[in-house]
């Protein structure tokens, strides 16, 4: 049975096809495994000795795959196939001999004899043909029975969905290679040392920047060549943050001195964000490592002139302290003054002392920005005698003088007057955040009763001073048969200052 065709694609068409034909990057497919074995089962299923997969270009039509058959391509002018891909159907030719289309073909009257042909068309997704799968017969034939016709459309199906497959591999192949080279083009413009890993932490690429900020050749730092690079002192602990992060997926940050071109040693910081799949399993790290020598040796110098002012200050608090004591030997009857105004003073110091920056060495046990440290070092004294319970708070340099006056002189009065003048007496301080401010108890137990005071003495408006006109607080008391409690509202922001970074960060 005969099929009528299309008509021959314009030179516009042919430009489009052209490009088409580029996209599935047929010239990989030639002796393919795969569509030999198709066209094995097709010359079998039809009876025929010869079967073929054309690929029908301007210039030509060749084979990626035959049976029965030993030429690899033939002139396009001479091609069966090039008008059975015109079609939607199998193509048939019963007799090329007697075919007005075929009868002078050099095909058909030399090698291979072509007399019968049936062609079906391989045409894309879009329409494109691209050729057509046919087999042919030596002899005449009437035709195809409707399983063979069934089996060659089949089969021609087959063989636009393996094309079909490896375009789309060989583009997302592509894709791959043009976003690797769009990132390598972007790392290597970077002012920043950026460097990648395989999910287990193997090193296998760096940008250009760490190959000249450190002078090493390519590639020889690649796996664990990197930790070579630091400082002695730094390789173990660069080690054991890295492998925390490996184990855990933790994000990857540390501080150390990384060796560059010149052999210096320069204060770098190194992170490193896992990459997840759609599971949630990692399958790449990428890390940069940027240079922040310059901004710590800075900060080193700022210390050090915090720690000398620090120092100075700690050294007024003592001399104002001993001048208070030299002058109330010749005032004898302003000694109870001078001894209540040098404690509030040696107050000052401890709460200074203990916020001040300090060195490795002298750095307090207690973490600097907590409460209830503060409150230890400076009631030691009564240190059997109080008990602090809550959530801990955080304080800074500002706050601590305030804060530091008030617990002084409720100890004062305490041990004067209060629980703390009685055998078994004692304090609770509390403390817990309250919204947007904090909330402070100081609570007496066991002391003779206390009542109000008739008025208003030194370290009363001291503590109001502290609280209410340096901290924007509010103070209550509360003058129970227990005992004195005094419960303190101070707002978050004058107990610690809020980090502008962190706030950013989120």
């Amino acid at each position: 049975m005969q099929h009528d065709v299309e008509e021959a694609p314009s030179a516009s068409d042919g430009l489009a096809r052209s490009t088409i034909l580029e996209s599935f990057n047929l010239s990989g497919l030639t002796d393919d495994p795969r569509l030999t074995a198709i066209t094995n089962f097709a010359a079998s299923l039809c009876e025929v000795p010869i079967a073929l997969v054309s690929i029908v270009e301007s210039e030509r039509q060749w084979f990626p795959a035959r049976t029965g058959l030993d030429a690899r391509e033939t002139s396009r002018d001479a091609s069966f196939c090039a008008h059975a891909m015109l079609g939607d159907a199998i193509m048939l030719v019963p007799d090329a001999r007697l075919d007005p289309r075929f009868s002078s073909n050099p095909l058909v009257l030399g090698e291979p004899n072509i007399c019968f042909y049936a062609g079906a068309p391989l045409r894309t997704e879009e329409g494109v043909p691209l050729g057509a799968l046919c087999v042919i017969d030596t002899k005449p034939r009437a035709g195809l029975t409707p399983v063979q016709e069934k089996g060659l459309l089949v089969l021609a199906q087959t063989i636009m969905t393996l094309l079909t497959l490896r375009r789309s591999t060989d583009r997302s192949g592509r894709e791959r290679d043009e976003q690797e080279a769009r990132f390598r083009i972007l790392a290597d413009t970077m002012p920043q040392m950026v460097w990648s890993t395989r999910p287990d932490g193997f090193h296998d690429y760096y940008n250009a920047r760490w190959y000249e900020y450190t002078g090493v050749p390519e590639g020889s730092t690649d796996g664990e060549g990197w930790n070579g690079m630091f400082h002695p002192e730094d390789q173990d602990r660069a080690w054991s943050v890295w492998r925390h992060s490996l184990e855990t997926g933790d994000p990857y940050e540390i501080e150390y001195r990384l060796r560059d071109a010149k052999g210096q040693y320069r204060w770098t910081l190194g992170r490193a964000l896992p990459i997840r799949d759609d599971r949630g399993a990692i399958t790449r790290w990428f890390g940069t490592c940027t240079d922040i020598h310059d901004q710590k040796m800075l900060q080193a110098q700022r210390e050090v002139i915090a720690h000398e002012l620090s120092h100075r200050i700690k050294n007024i608090f003592a001399v104002i302290g001993g001048l208070i004591t030299f002058s109330s030997r010749h005032h004898p009857e302003m000694q109870t003054l001078a001894i209540d105004l040098r404690d509030r003073i040696i107050a000052l110091g401890r709460a200074h002392d203990f916020v001040r920056p300090h060195s490795d060495a002298s750095r307090p046990e207690k973490n600097q920005s907590s409460l209830h440290g503060m409150i230890e070092e400076l009631l030691a004294p009564y240190r059997e005698r109080i008990r602090i319970e809550g959530e801990d708070l955080p304080i800074d340099d500002r706050s601590a003088t305030p804060l530091a006056l008030l617990f002084h002189e409720l100890a004062t009065n305490a041990a004067k007057y209060g629980a703390l003048s009685a055998h078994d007496g004692a304090v609770v301080i509390s403390s817990r955040p309250d919204g947007e401010a904090a909330f402070l108890s100081w609570a007496e137990r066991g002391g003779p009763a206390v009542e109000p005071p008739q008025q208003e003495g030194f370290g009363t408006k001291l503590m109001e001073l502290s609280v209410a006109r340096q901290m924007g607080g509010r103070i209550e008391r509360a003058w129970a048969t227990e005992g004195l409690v005094v419960n303190l509202t101070i707002p978050s922001t004058s107990m610690y200052r809020i980090d502008q970074r962190a706030i950013r960060a989120e």
